[in-house]
């Protein structure tokens, strides 16, 4: 992504974390935060990644919902941020905490199966040592 895209993903970002708060409010999604914006190189796209923790909605039933105000949304981008075209929206579920979370057990795991292993290997030495 080109500086330019970055720079416009964060405003973007700053613009649109209002709005989508209070809409998560509406509708008892609990705590609704957007995690980043991309955009494509010629800024015409924009993808929103947002994260959804407690409330009422999962995060897969709170997408529809933003989906279906991407439009108030593009139209609040486009009164907020110059630029010649507003990027369309694209809304997607951020799993980074997911996938850190799956990635973080299986080190756990790793890490206990090393230490078993460890363990065996002493009680094989000392059973050479008893021969």
């Amino acid at each position: 992504m080109s500086v330019r895209a970055e720079k416009v993903g964060s405003v973007i970002k700053r613009a649109i974390a209002e709005p989508v708060a209070r809409l998560a409010a509406e509708h008892s999604a609990g705590f609704v935060s957007v995690t980043s914006v991309k955009l494509t190189s010629d800024l015409q796209i924009a993808k929103v990644y947002i994260n959804v923790f407690g409330g009422k909605l999962t995060p897969a039933q709170f997408l529809p919902i933003i989906d279906d105000k991407r439009g108030m949304l593009r139209k609040l981008i486009g009164t907020k941020v110059r630029l010649r075209f507003t990027p369309e929206l694209r809304f997607y579920i951020d799993d980074t905490f997911e996938q850190m979370q799956h990635i973080q057990s299986l080190l756990d795991s790793v890490q206990h199966d090393s230490k078993e292993t460890k363990v065996n290997l002493d009680d094989y030495k000392m059973e050479l040592k008893n021969l």
